[in-house]
Formats: C-alpha cells, sequence, structure tokens
C-alpha cells in the first residue's frame, strides 16, 4: 500500500477540506501532517459550513480515523473549540480523531511572541496569522519544545514554567503589547483536559502498521507550495514544508510509500498578507475576483489578494511535489467574466522565462499573458465534464496541455455536491 496526497499549489485557500472530504470515501484514515491552526479547511454539506483547523477533513467520514500527525503544531484552545462544534454538530469523533504524541503544542506565550513580533516590524510585517506557529517551530528546532506526549510526564508543569519564562524574557525585547497572558493560561490549562480525552499514539508506527494491514491512508497538507519554508517566497512563507516532502517527515514515512500526489489549485490565484505576487491584480479587476470569490481567510477573515492564474508558479510547484494529478477549484468564480488571462511567462530584465528567479522578492516581475474566451454562464447542476461550456472545457484544457499533469477533479461550487469527477486515480 502507499500513502496518497493532497496538497495545495499555490499560496493557501486552495479548497482542499472540500476535496479531501470527497476522497476520504476512498480511504481508511486521513492524516494531518504539518501546520497548525493558522490552516482553514472549509466544508459544506447539508446546508452547514463547517471551518476546521487543526482536525483533518476526513472527521465527516463515519467510520473513517483522523491522525493529527507529528509535523503538525497544536493549540489545545482551539483543538478544543474545535471538538465543541463537532459535538454541537452530532459528529462521533471519540476513537476516530488520533493525536501524535510527537506533535508539539503551541503556548499561550508562542502566540504573545508571534504577535509582539509582527507588531514590531511595522511595515516589514511578514503576515502571520498570529497563532503562534512560527514560534512553536522555533522552540521545535530549538529542542526545547513540549509535545503531546509531555502533558502526561511527571515534571510537565515544570517544563513548561521554564519555556514559558524563557518566552517571558524574550518578549522584554519588544514594546508593551496588550495580552491578557493569566486568563490564556488558564484556558490553555483546561484545554489540555480535551487532548487527554483524545487517544494519543505514536503516529509513526501507527503509520506503519496501517500500511502493513493494507490500509488506504490520504495525507492532507494545510497552507499551499508556495508558503514551502524552504521553496516558498522566502521569507513571506510559513514555518514548515508544505510540500510532498513534509509527508516523509510530518508522518514518519519513507519516500517510496507516497502513491498519487493530487496538487490542488484555483482556476485564478490568491494570497493573504504581504510577499510577491506576480499576477496580482490590486485593482477593480482584483476586487471582482474578491467578491466573486468570496476571498476572505477562514482562519483570519482578511480581504485576500487577487489575481490571475499562474502557470510558471504551478509547474514550479507541480516539479516540488511530483503531482501526479490536478484538482481545479472555484471555477465558478469566473462565470462572469467574457476573457480571463493566464501567465504563461515571467519578463525579467527584458527576458522571457519559465522559471521563478531565487529572490522573487527582490526581482521585477511582469507576467505575460495569454487570453481565453469566458463562458458567460452559470455552471450550477452540471456534474459532467462533457457539459461543461465548450469555453470551460478550451480553458481546462489549455491547462493540462501546458502543465501536463491530467485534471481529475473540477469544483463548481463550496457544496460538497458541485464536484466534476474527470478520472480520479487511487493507489491499491
Amino acid at each position: 500500500m502507499a500513502i496518497d496526497v493532497i496538497l495545495g499549489l499555490q499560496w493557501g485557500d486552495e479548497g482542499k477540506g472540500k476535496i479531501v472530504d470527497y476522497l476520504a470515501a476512498n480511504y481508511d484514515i486521513v492524516a494531518r501532517f504539518q501546520g497548525g491552526p493558522n490552516a482553514g479547511h472549509t466544508l459544506k454539506f447539508d446546508g452547514k459550513k463547517f471551518v476546521l483547523h487543526t482536525v483533518p477533513s476526513g472527521i465527516f467520514r463515519p467510520g473513517l480515523l483522523n491522525l493529527i500527525g507529528n509535523g503538525v503544531v497544536i493549540d489545545p484552545i482551539t483543538l478544543a473549540a474545535e471538538i465543541q462544534k463537532l459535538e454541537a454538530a452530532g459528529v462521533d469523533y471519540q476513537g476516530r480523531l488520533l493525536l501524535s504524541r510527537k506533535a508539539h503544542l503551541i503556548l499561550p506565550t508562542h502566540r504573545y511572541l508571534d504577535a509582539a513580533s509582527e507588531s514590531a516590524k511595522g511595515k516589514s510585517k511578514i503576515g502571520s496569522t498570529l497563532k503562534g506557529i512560527g514560534p512553536t517551530y522555533m522552540d521545535k528546532t530549538g529542542r526545547n519544545g513540549l509535545r503531546v506526549g509531555d502533558i502526561k510526564r511527571s515534571n510537565f508543569e515544570e517544563r513548561y514554567r521554564t519555556l514559558k519564562e524563557k518566552h517571558l524574557s524574550l518578549l522584554a525585547i519588544y514594546p508593551d503589547f496588550d495580552f491578557d497572558l493569566a486568563e490564556e493560561e488558564a484556558k490553555w490549562m483546561e484545554s489540555l483536559e480535551v487532548l487527554l480525552s483524545l487517544q494519543q499514539v505514536d503516529g509513526e508506527y501507527f503509520i506503519h502498521q496501517a500500511l502493513k494491514d493494507g490500509k488506504r491512508i490520504l495525507a492532507e497538507g494545510a497552507q499551499g507550495s508556495m508558503l514551502d519554508i524552504d521553496f516558498g517566497t522566502y521569507p513571506f512563507v510559513t514555518s514548515s514544508n508544505t510540500i510532498t516532502a513534509g509527508v516523509c517527515i510530518g508522518l514518519g514515512v519513507a519516500p517510496d510509500k507516497i502513491g498519487e500526489v493530487i496538487g490542488i489549485s484555483k482556476a485564478y490565484c490568491t494570497r493573504v498578507g504581504s510577499g510577491p505576487f506576480p499576477t496580482e491584480e490590486d485593482n477593480e479587476l482584483g476586487e471582482r475576483l474578491r467578491q466573486e470569490g468570496g476571498e476572505f481567510g477562514a482562519t483570519t477573515g482578511r480581504p485576500r489578494r487577487c489575481g490571475w492564474l499562474d502557470l510558471p508558479q504551478l509547474k514550479y510547484t507541480i516539479m516540488l511535489n511530483g503531482v501526479t494529478q490536478l484538482a481545479i477549484t472555484k471555477i465558478d468564480v469566473l462565470n462572469n467574466f467574457e476573457s480571463i488571462q493566464v501567465a504563461t511567462a515571467y519578463e525579467i530584465d527584458g527576458q522571457l522565462t519559465e522559471k521563478l528567479p531565487y529572490d522573487i522578492c527582490d526581482v521585477d516581475i511582469r507576467p505575460a499573458y495569454e487570453t481565453h474566451r469566458g463562458w458567460v454562464q452559470s455552471l450550477d447542476n452540471i456534474t459532467e465534464y462533457d457539459n461543461l461550456p465548450e469555453a470551460a472545457q478550451d480553458y481546462l484544457q489549455a491547462l493540462e496541455a501546458n502543465l501536463k499533469v491530467p485534471i481529475s477533479m473540477i469544483s463548481t461550487g463550496p457544496e460538497r455536491s458541485k464536484l466534476i469527477v474527470k478520472s480520479v486515480k487511487v493507489s491499491v
């Protein structure tokens, strides 16, 4: 058996939650392998909307196991709030939601540090979600973080105080910042009881045994490939490896265990926060895309920056991830556009290239665009690829020809039912 992977190919917000929810019916286990509550995976079905920040998106499929892997960083307060919402919705999660003991914990002081650091940057801020992600990964690599498995250790409180004091000493270098630490700490300690009520596992052994037992596993990524700490638009990136390679570290598996890699891309492009965005339309067109697509962050509520699809960027992340099939989402957002632009190359210093430069942040990039005709009609109630308007099919076929990867799914709306399945491959 192999582990199939699903991840975003842009700057996040590609619609991964819905695709994972659909695909989950083909698997026995869905496992999150990196990121934390800075992610927001949105699912809509039965007239209800759910936003998951830490819990894997397979939780709504009865009988399916969901693992929060060791590569994830967990805020007990956020996780407890998610679980309360699952309970309110009547979702049976006990025995189906598992925690890797090696997953690191986000402390209140991690969030305090995150907010104080970002505030001090002023105009140079990165655009952090202020969830404490960066400081938590820093403690992880600094070898003094706290992990889920530590909660049951006899010296947990002592280790918590030691790390807290370290953070407070670091906070002394920043200007005063409004943060009610005592209140947040009380909520955090109370939320640990929720973590203790969940089944803890040695994630790496759990995954390997599941593979031996012939279980089908889907690894769920968070954020997007262009936010990868190594290969994204550094320094405007997240603190983890968001690409396929992150599955190996975030779940404890070897590269030869990776099967299908399903890359998700919107039919246009968005980004939240600061950082380079070559095809951004910071104008009326960008605002139109934002309003048509409801482009506001599921985690932060911040308006997303919008622009046309960027093929050099997509080719880059397809290469990094070893993508075997594509899912194109939010194509319905383009329903009312008479013409659609797609960037096919970059002009840098008077030369055309399809490669991303080493430091995309400090380079003047002018996208070279190709124009496609729009279909100017609703895609509601279309469930078969062949029933799509001719112009929509032309657009999708042009993407396949350029990207050299087959499109297996097309999302025509946020609801679970609005998905055209063309030819999905699942590892067996």
